[in-house]
């Protein structure tokens, strides 16, 4: 069973950067594309970034694509998502997730297979 823990959520300002993390146990991290899906109060929940565990592929949702940067660690079984240039309407609950299927874009379409707890980012203005 694949276990996902996020971390490095908070608040940070308008603007600014923060880099959220998360760490795999439990599974073979190299075979599972990870990413990052998000739900903001009243919202349903929504695919944000991924990353594809062959050749390592991204796609990204559009509102996010050329401010966040989804990258992967195999080494330390670890997946992060750097986000730049937030504003307030990144404010979610951000939960990294995982898929045995191959194609990034798959996690915008199947819902993955394995999901952490997430963690709470705020924008403020």
């Amino acid at each position: 069973q694949v276990q996902l823990v996020e971390s490095g959520g908070g608040l940070v300002q308008a603007g600014g950067s923060m880099r959220l993390s998360c760490a795999a146990s439990g599974g073979t991290f190299s075979k599972y594309t990870m990413g990052w899906l998000r739900q903001a109060p009243g919202k349903e929940r929504e695919f944000v970034a991924a990353i594809s565990w062959s050749r390592g592929g991204t796609f990204y949702a559009d509102s996010v694509k050329g401010r966040f940067t989804v990258s992967r660690d195999n080494a330390k079984n670890t997946v992060y998502l750097q986000m730049d240039r937030v504003n307030v309407e990144d404010t979610a609950i951000y939960y990294c997730a995982g898929t045995p299927l191959t194609a990034a874009l798959a996690m915008a379409e199947i819902e993955p297979r394995y999901w952490g707890r997430g963690t709470q980012v705020t924008v403020s203005s």
